[in-house]
């Protein structure tokens, strides 16, 4: 069942735990929220996770800032997070509703293919992701999509459309244009000598939404 309490959409941002150790991370997150960031998703490939991730749902819970831990479905449940990103390896939608229940945000990776937007939404996703659309520092291997398939995309679905990979705020107006409701981005937010600064730029790209 598609959750139908959040509307996935504007600036959301990847934490990614290789950006900064655990203290700096959740300084830096309270910086972008304090931006205008819509949301927070928590990826860790490096280490332990579930201390920093509990802070980071509590600042975002504090701000009413929506909070996602990426790959992990109990590490989501345990730390009271409102969702879960899934990639292509990872569980299943199903598996996710199971254990987050039927409100909860499962968002899911789908490259540069219909054929696994269709799939997701018709599983259950609460948004689908595309990408990457340039070339990224997070992920330098995924494979490139086009900005096209964000078109192709709303022919078949009316889920919000994330776009992730390379983006800035130079390019970002490009990837809304064609039809992203969200861009997800790390290293040009993260990566910004002012944090804060970096979010309300991004958030400018986005029609009609006050910083």
């Amino acid at each position: 069942m598609q959750t139908k309490r959040f509307r996935v959409s504007g600036l959301y941002g990847i934490a990614d735990a290789s950006f900064a150790e655990p203290v700096r991370l959740v300084g830096m997150v309270k910086r972008a929220i304090k931006g205008g960031v819509a949301l927070i998703q928590y990826r860790n490939k490096v280490g332990d996770t579930d201390l920093v991730a509990a802070q980071l749902a509590r600042v975002c819970k504090e701000t009413g800032t929506l909070f996602i831990v990426n790959d992990d479905i109990e590490l989501a449940r345990q730390v009271g997070a409102d969702g879960v990103h899934l990639g292509q390896q990872d569980a299943s939608i199903a598996e996710a509703r199971r254990a987050l229940g039927p409100q909860a945000i499962v968002g899911r990776t789908c490259h540069d293919s219909i054929a696994l937007a269709r799939a997701a939404a018709g599983g259950g996703a609460s948004y689908v992701a595309f990408g990457r659309f340039f070339p990224s520092g997070t992920k330098p291997m995924a494979s490139a999509a086009p900005l096209s398939i964000l078109r192709q995309a709303r022919e078949i679905t009316a889920l919000p459309l994330v776009a992730i990979g390379g983006i800035t705020q130079d390019n970002g107006a490009l990837v809304l244009d064609a039809g992203a409701d969200a861009l997800a981005v790390g290293g040009a937010l993260f990566g910004s000598p002012d944090i804060e600064a970096a979010a309300r730029g991004f958030c400018a790209l986005f029609p009609n939404q006050e910083n």
